[in-house]
């Protein structure tokens, strides 16, 4: 059966830009959850320095959890190779940072869609920069993990490769056994796609998912498809939700990735309305993993 883990979505200023939570605070917040593990993020203002890692994992094994994923935000669109270079090393500390927390993945994104990039160029620079940082995932025993992504929390631009249609290519072009996908259905409908046809397409390299779930607050997904403006449009018309109560259908999800043997980690991207949310969940999500992957 997959494992159940969390990341701390709602607590990302607090613990990435003005220290108003701890780690430690987010561990006991979430240890009465009865997950399998939480999930990190190297922006973490408590993970800079490189030697509290190990108490960090420490933190975490003691209350009988496991940090399984790192996420990550490198950009590796941009059009200044010095700065690409620049971003590979940063997503390389971050395998490196990945392996001493114990997490066997390591997200990575594509970039951002700046103005001014063709598709060409973008999945261009992006494959290159990937493929440049899997000789240390190898070495770290880390498998990098591409995400359907809309925006970093602290980014301009949403994500390059956000539509199905540049993300697929995007990952057929990298073919390496330290390399898979971090599956977000919630993440397709801000890009205006249909989250179980890019499902099917991929499911074969999927190795990690994020559950979340939206709901829309005004129109329909097909006015959200015709929607002039990108993903900042569609944005505004969806609103995160307890994990069941939106959009995604986490029964044929669960469906299609048992089909392909699945048997990862699912972390919940929940609670941004409070912890009762994320409470609520947890509970819909362990049961549906119960049914579909029973013992």
């Amino acid at each position: 059966m997959p494992k159940l883990a969390a990341f701390p979505k709602a607590f990302m200023k607090a613990l990435c830009r003005d220290g108003s939570m701890t780690l430690r605070q987010w561990v006991d917040l979430a240890t009465p959850l009865r997950l399998d593990g939480l999930e990190y993020y190297s922006g973490f203002l408590e993970l800079a320095d490189e030697s509290r890692w190990p108490a960090a994992r420490r933190m975490v094994e003691e209350q009988g959890l496991v940090i399984p994923m790192l996420c990550c935000s490198p950009d590796f669109s941009h059009p200044d190779l010095d700065f690409r270079r620049r971003e590979i090393e940063k997503e390389k500390n971050w395998i490196r940072m990945a392996a001493t927390l114990g997490a066997k993945y390591c997200r990575v994104l594509s970039g951002q869609r700046r103005p001014d990039l063709t598709r060409e160029s973008g999945l261009s620079f992006v494959a290159a920069s990937i493929e440049a940082c899997l000789p240390e995932a190898e070495a770290c025993d880390v498998t990098l993990i591409l995400e359907n992504h809309y925006k970093d929390d602290f980014w301009s631009y949403p994500e390059f490769a956000q539509k199905m249609d540049v993300f697929c290519e995007l990952v057929d072009r990298i073919r390496h056994p330290r390399f898979g996908v971090n599956y977000d259905p919630s993440n397709a409908f801000l890009a205006g796609d249909d989250p179980l046809e890019l499902l099917r397409r991929v499911k074969s390299r999927v190795v990690t998912m994020h559950a979340s779930d939206r709901t829309l607050v005004e129109g329909t997904l097909e006015d959200l498809r015709r929607e002039e403006g990108g993903a900042e449009g569609y944005a505004r018309r969806l609103r995160h939700g307890t994990i069941g109560k939106g959009l995604n259908d986490y029964d044929a999800i669960f469906r299609e990735l048992r089909s392909v043997g699945f048997d990862s980690w699912v972390s919940i991207e929940d609670g941004v309305n409070g912890m009762d949310e994320l409470v609520e969940s947890v509970r819909f999500l362990r049961a549906k993993l119960q049914q579909h992957w029973p013992a």
